[in-house]
């Protein structure tokens, strides 16, 4: 089944379970209103049994002890007998009442954990849910200008020959969705429009959008961030401006927030600004960085952060670099000299190099992308501004034409805005108002 299917197929089934997840939270939301924690087993008292069998018995054994007369053997013996006889029926029922209190407690603590983990799973749904709340926020100006733009096409279109197609490809490209997908998704719908006889703007507007879904699902590379069990070294590329320090901050904050080690290194010591924004970031995530002063030899600067990093046993090392593209060739050579340094002290790093691109910039960000992978091995993108773009088509073209994955995505300005890139919410956030 294709992504097409997965997302837009299957609205019924999908309405079903969000139905299920309600009825399940507010089951959840009424347990609140249980009843209150029984006594502590250590509170537990003698019984009103126990009391009643007490006020009989004692009088007559004080009278005998206070009396001025010695007791006799035979005396001492009843004594000694009625008092191990009313000795065991205490302990006796002294140890029913523990075992039912023990029983209730039990049960009552049963009963409390059970509760405690609907909570975790429907903490995880309203996570995900969240977030697919943010992709969609995030996504309205590229939504909507692709949609005015796409609806204005099928509003035009009279039928399905060359004149359409020529102008179905004009729109792709005008959308973000880059040259070489519209020109393989407007190749491929010459015949299948014929084929699936789609005359209606209704069954075109399906058939394009599940063409380019699909076709961007066949493109899917891993996107998951390849974190390792000791020490991850992130290294971070892209041109001056388009949120690559920021990205570092906020991805900083999200690993100290789970409980992780991290170290930054301001390795961008082209600039002074690069230096002070890096370290006013550490301080908001409070995360120690590593810097020298401007103008100091980069690779100076990650070998000690190296150091540092596997000295004192970090998990996350981030490392920010000058993004001087219009000096390629020094670039080249200070990019090298890093990756040099980095591997001679842990060779299977860095574990990512991440390139920043502005959502905003568009088709300019493709441009880059290509530039900077020719300087250094790409493994993932973090693409900043989505919040702020109607060019969000461009995730489409980056995974279809330069086989890079994009990792990260900007939503918003918050320090918890940056999120793993998801498929999914990506898609139906684009795509959900056109079907």
């Amino acid at each position: 089944m294709g992504l097409f299917d997965r997302l837009f197929g299957k609205k019924k089934e999908t309405e079903k379970v969000v139905e299920e997840v309600e009825v399940k939270e507010e089951v959840a939301g009424g347990n609140d209103e249980s009843e209150e924690h029984s006594e502590p087993v250590e509170d537990v008292i003698f019984s009103e049994q126990a009391g009643e069998l007490l006020n009989e018995t004692m009088p007559e054994i004080l009278a005998e002890l206070g009396s001025e007369s010695s007791p006799s053997d035979e005396e001492r013996e009843k004594f000694q007998e009625e008092s191990d006889v009313l000795e065991e029926e205490i302990k006796e029922i002294e140890s029913s009442e523990l075992a039912e209190e023990v029983v209730s407690w039990e049960k009552k603590n049963d009963e409390q954990l059970s509760e405690s983990s609907a909570p975790v799973e429907a903490q995880e749904e309203k996570t995900a849910h969240n977030l697919e709340e943010k992709y969609d926020k995030s996504l309205e100006k590229t939504r909507k200008t692709f949609g005015e733009r796409f609806n204005a096409f099928l509003a035009n279109f009279r039928s399905v020959d060359e004149e359409f197609f020529e102008e179905l490809e004009e729109t792709l490209i005008m959308s973000d969705v880059g040259v070489d997908l519209a020109l393989e998704v407007t190749e491929e719908l010459r015949h299948e429009a014929k084929l699936a006889n789609a005359k209606s703007q209704e069954a075109l507007r399906q058939l394009i959008v599940e063409k380019i879904v699909d076709k961007f699902d066949d493109e899917k590379v891993p996107s998951d961030l390849n974190l390792q069990e000791d020490l991850t070294v992130f290294l971070f590329v892209g041109v001056n401006g388009v949120g690559k320090t920021t990205t570092i901050g906020k991805l900083a904050h999200r690993y100290k927030e789970e409980g992780k080690k991290v170290l930054l290194a301001a390795a961008d010591t082209f600039r002074a600004g690069a230096i002070d924004q890096l370290v006013e970031w550490g301080k908001r995530s409070d995360v120690p960085v590593v810097t020298k002063a401007a103008g100091a030899d980069p690779a100076s600067v990650v070998f000690d952060a190296v150091e540092k990093a596997k000295t004192e046993n970090y998990d996350i090392l981030l490392i920010d670099t000058a993004g001087r593209l219009q000096n390629k060739d020094n670039l080249m050579k200070e990019l090298e000299k890093i990756g040099k340094i980095i591997k001679r002290e842990l060779p299977t790093a860095p574990h990512e190099v991440i390139l920043a691109l502005d959502a905003t910039t568009g088709q300019n960000a493709i441009q880059q992308a290509k530039e900077f992978s020719a300087v250094t091995p790409i493994s993932g993108i973090a693409l900043t501004k989505l919040d702020g773009s109607a060019k969000g088509g461009i995730v489409l073209s980056i995974v279809q034409s330069l086989k890079i994955p994009v990792k990260l995505v900007g939503l918003g300005e918050s320090i918890d805005d940056l999120a793993d890139f998801d498929e999914e919410f990506f898609v139906r956030g684009l795509f959900k108002e056109l079907i």
